[in-house]
């Protein structure tokens, strides 16, 4: 018979890419912490014995050839079906002991997602300055242009729903795949919940995957992207606008003189002013196109999200 937590199938999910230093302490950690759950790596092309360690100490694996986080947990999501997924990193960071506590907050509250929020806990480099000052500043970007609601946007540590994760698209393929789960709760309005975790230096001799300079651009370039593609409306209205008000800077005074004399001194100038008008306007009916196809792209994903039971509704049904 298939074990389930208070009526839920469970399935912890690792992303790995080279983690056969601590991959093992992991899955022992979360195979105690939560028995009934089955534990899946998923093995981010890696060069090391992440594959063969992770077997050993009893998970299943799966072999992801397409390097980079966001393809991992693209996998993952179509992959694995389970009630509830708890998603961790490899690198025994994060604290397994907390498993139950993050899904009880899902279960009880009716929540889609959980983020396990970092707390440093032990000595030495465990969240470098500049991760942390560049999480503050991406999320607190996010929390400005999308809402507020996170305070730790960039955390590995989450619990989703089934009805969450088979309505993510997951289109990121890197680390910046945190910043789009969290960009998709807040458009879909999905309930969800922040729990301070512990937060612990990695095991000695493993290394951190995260390019502090390189990561952190490709997340404010899919912040952007995001941006253009869930608020198009705004992005082009604030375009047509700046463009109108260059077109009128440029050409009014070319206006108020052929007014006094009759005469169009600087043809090339009140040629670029009606060139940049005209894009202008063409910016405000691509607003108003855009918002259209966006609001109906909103509407499937929401009734999409809506097929799926949630979490709550399935516990009562097998109770």
């Amino acid at each position: 018979m298939e074990k389930t937590y208070r009526g839920h199938k469970v399935a912890v999910v690792l992303p790995c890419h080279n983690e056969e230093i601590a991959i093992e302490n992991v899955i022992k950690s979360f195979a105690k912490a939560i028995p009934q759950a089955q534990i899946f790596v998923f093995d981010n092309a890696s060069t090391d014995k992440t594959s063969s360690v992770a077997k050993s100490a009893g998970a299943k694996v799966i072999y992801e050839p397409n390097k980079g986080k966001g393809n991992a947990v693209r996998r993952i999501f179509a992959d694995v079906e389970a009630d509830i997924y708890i998603m961790a990193d490899g690198d025994g960071t994060y604290d397994a002991n907390i498993a139950t506590v993050l899904i009880d907050r899902l279960i009880d509250e009716r929540l889609d997602m959980v983020v396990g929020t970092r707390s440093p806990a032990g000595e030495g480099e465990v969240y470098r300055f500049g991760h942390s000052f560049g999480n503050r500043l991406l999320t607190g970007t996010v929390a400005r242009i999308f809402g507020a609601g996170f305070s730790d946007m960039l955390s590995g540590y989450r619990v989703f729903s089934r009805r969450f994760v088979k309505s993510f698209p997951a289109l990121s393929k890197g680390f910046e795949i945190e910043t789009e789960l969290t960009i998709h709760a807040l458009e879909l309005r999905a309930p969800y919940a922040e729990v301070a975790t512990k937060y612990s230096a990695r095991a000695e001799g493993s290394t951190s995957k995260l390019s502090t300079y390189k990561d952190g651009a490709r997340i404010a370039k899919a912040i952007l992207r995001l941006l253009i593609r869930e608020r198009p409306r705004q992005v082009n209205l604030l375009l047509a606008i700046s463009m109108g008000f260059v077109s009128l800077v440029l050409g009014m005074p070319i206006i108020f003189e052929y007014l006094q004399s009759g005469l169009v001194p600087r043809f090339p100038t009140a040629f670029l002013a009606g060139i940049i008008m005209l894009g202008a306007m063409l910016m405000a009916v691509c607003a108003v196109i855009l918002d259209s196809v966006v609001t109906g792209r909103s509407e499937a994903k929401r009734l999409i999200y809506l097929s799926v039971p949630g979490v709550r509704e399935q516990e009562l049904k097998e109770n």
